[in-house]
């Protein structure tokens, strides 16, 4: 048994080669809580906002990142059924995942299905239950709707497509001309996010406007999302990447966004603009476990029966989290870079 565990820790706003691996004692599991050893972790671009100190509610520094992780149980705490012991989970943690051991609430962990590779269910943890809940609960796309999924080629917006196609929706999926064949691989029509003339390119391909926008950029473009629109259409935004490497505070990029959202979306035109926030509701903690272990076991049982591709572009060894972080802060790579401790 290991006595010892490895993490990775942010000591504050630095490069990818600021990142500190510490080794510390294994922790004991407290009441209700499961000690997990980390078969994958993700770098999610929640992690590249917090390590400039641009994610809207991070904790201070120094902390461990690690949005999600899935792994097998190694011990439980009092009043946890011991067992769970062995089983493989996955499960939403905000920080605390880039780690060879990570302490999570036992009513937070979702099981992974059997047979289902730990780095292949890793990339549809945070991503496919933003997508799902996006797709299914916010805009709620059915058969025969055209949808516009901006960054197609990235975690989320991968997980988006796939989603989508298997709702029976028509998908335009933005990417640099690099990722057209991976995003055209995945059922969408591809269009190059760069093209100035972006909104004359969908709308040639929607005459009528799109049912639905998935927006992680915010930003100025934020306003063609909303004019592409069809009549009762709906906006989805989840992000604000425009402003990642902007200095000043953090949270203004994302309060100008929600007042944008909120003034659209009490417009009496049919069309509605949301913010999705994957942690909305957790006040009322039985109702939000109970909807994320739905939708993410159902994310997991499309994987599991291969009716959706998992988009991991590479696998890294939690040591060499620098070398990760870069990787998924290229745009080089399609899917999600996936930490292995």
């Amino acid at each position: 048994m290991e006595t010892s565990v490895l993490e990775v820790v942010l000591p504050g706003v630095v490069e990818p080669d600021g990142l500190v691996l510490r080794r510390g004692p294994r922790p004991t599991p407290g009441r209700g809580q499961a000690l997990v050893r980390v078969e994958a972790t993700g770098v999610s671009f929640a992690e590249q906002q917090m390590r400039r100190a641009k994610y809207y509610d991070q904790p201070p520094f120094p902390f461990v990142p690690g949005y999600d992780l899935v792994g097998t149980v190694a011990e439980v705490g009092p009043g946890v059924d011991p067992a769970l012991v062995g089983g493989r989970f996955a499960a939403l943690t905000k920080t605390g995942g880039w780690a060879s051991h990570a302490l999570v609430a036992a009513a937070d962990l979702v099981p992974v299905p059997a047979g289902v590779d730990p780095a292949e269910a890793e990339t549809f943890v945070v991503n496919g239950i933003t997508a799902w809940q996006m797709l299914h609960r916010v805009a709620r796309v059915t058969e025969g709707h055209t949808v516009l999924v901006h960054g197609a080629n990235g975690g989320v917006g991968s997980t988006l497509v796939q989603l989508a196609r298997l709702a029976g929706a028509r998908v335009i999926g933005t990417a640099s001309p690099r990722h057209h064949d991976a995003v055209r691989a995945l059922g969408a029509t591809p269009v190059d996010y760069r093209d100035p003339d972006l909104p004359a390119k969908v709308r040639a391909l929607a005459p009528g406007g799109v049912d639905a926008v998935f927006d992680h950029v915010g930003g100025p473009g934020i306003v063609d999302s909303w004019r592409l629109l069809a009549p009762r259409g709906a906006l989805v935004a989840y992000g604000t990447a425009s402003t990642r490497d902007e200095g000043g505070n953090s949270r203004l990029p994302v309060l100008r966004l929600f007042a944008r959202l909120l003034w659209w979306d009490l417009l009496p035109n049919g069309r509605t603009a949301k913010f999705f926030n994957i942690w909305a509701g957790r006040r009322r903690a039985a109702r939000f476990r109970a909807r994320l272990a739905d939708d993410l076991g159902a994310v997991l049982a499309l994987l599991a029966e291969g009716r959706l591709r998992p988009q991991v572009a590479a696998r890294v060894p939690l040591a060499e989290v620098a070398r990760a972080v870069e990787l998924a802060e290229s745009g080089t790579v399609a899917g999600k870079v996936v930490l292995v401790p």
